[in-house]
């Protein structure tokens, strides 16, 4: 009888805040881990140290829009994760939260709000071709990494349907966050699961965090999880009926127009606003513990879509006296 071989993974991104979680607890998991990412240097912390465990990844570097460059990689590994992503198309937010800069970040917020309808300004339309679109980094790097590791031709044997997984999100950010942002996400999901669906050697699964957090690596996101985190909890415990921020929101989002792109966002912005206080920030090493668990071959029933209360189920996490389905409340 045939040995099962080492599962190994290719994380798309893997330098990155979710990406190297992926990869630190693949590792743990026994699993080898390749990484691809535009510069292809391995993952420091932010005050510039290297951990062991980044000696143990591959690095490589590679354009997610261009398969050339990392197709060598894909007959050789029993899944693919993507993480690569934008929050919003200007880019200057992420130097900020990585810094700890609270002033740059409010002005790279109010930046990206107030400039997110379209504009008409050449020096505009040519920052964001630079620095990459929601539709370009959200979307089509998804649905070109994924198109190439269906269309490679396997060198090991594995026990089950390959994951190709593909870190989206819960629509809990609008209207701070874009329309943009969400809808590209739901669009590189429908794309993967047209693929994936077709092809049964394949499956897609696609992670669906809230606010994800860590206190060291991204301590100037902690106090906004620690209040988004205490609202879920009292939601959570209010008496049924009980007319909650939650609850006023999505009775005034209910009086809106409906959304121009409902197949993508099904209600109004309030209701995503409603969201984001009833569903709990999530650190992220259980966002990369449910990858890694869907990753996992003999996991081929892990697929579809995972939101945070499914992802707590699909780790065995769950609040001390709250079941794991009053997340989304």
């Amino acid at each position: 009888m045939m040995q099962p071989a080492v599962q190994k993974i290719l994380v798309v991104g893997g330098n990155g805040f979710v990406g190297s979680a992926v990869c630190r607890t693949a590792l743990a998991r026994g699993m080898q881990v390749a990484s691809i990412s535009a510069s292809g240097r391995p993952w420091q912390t932010p005050k510039g140290h290297t951990p062991g465990w980044v000696h143990k990844v591959e690095w490589h570097q590679g354009d997610a829009l261009k398969p050339e460059t990392y197709a060598h990689l894909l007959p050789g590994v029993t899944a693919v994760v993507h993480t690569i992503g934008t929050l919003f198309e200007k880019s200057g937010y992420k130097s900020a939260v990585k810094d700890g800069s609270v002033p740059r970040l409010a002005s790279s917020l109010a930046a990206n709000v107030v400039g997110s309808a379209r504009s008409a300004n050449p020096l505009e339309k040519e920052e964001k071709r630079r620095e990459g679109t929601y539709a370009t980094i959200n979307r089509d790097t998804a649905l070109t990494v994924c198109e190439a590791f269906i269309n490679s031709k396997p060198e090991i044997e594995v026990n089950g349907p390959r994951a190709f997984i593909y870190l989206s999100a819960e629509d809990c950010g609008r209207p701070v966050i874009p329309a943009g942002y969400i809808e590209t996400k739901r669009e590189a999901e429908a794309g993967i699961e047209r693929m994936t669906s077709a092809n049964p050697n394949y499956r897609g699964v696609y992670i669906r965090p809230s606010l994800i957090y860590h206190p060291h690596f991204r301590p100037i996101i902690s106090p906004i999880a620690a209040l988004l985190d205490l609202s879920a909890t009292i939601h959570a415990k209010a008496p049924e009926g009980f007319p909650t921020p939650s609850a006023v929101l999505r009775t005034l989002g209910g009086l809106l127009p409906r959304p121009a792109r409902p197949d993508l966002t099904p209600d109004s912005p309030l209701h995503a606003l409603a969201r984001s206080l009833t569903i709990p920030p999530i650190h992220v090493d259980h966002v990369a513990e449910a990858v890694c668990i869907a990753a996992d071959n003999a996991r081929s029933d892990v697929r579809g879509a995972y939101g945070v209360a499914e992802m707590r189920e699909l780790i065995g996490w769950y609040q001390k006296g709250q079941k794991t389905d009053a997340a989304h409340v």
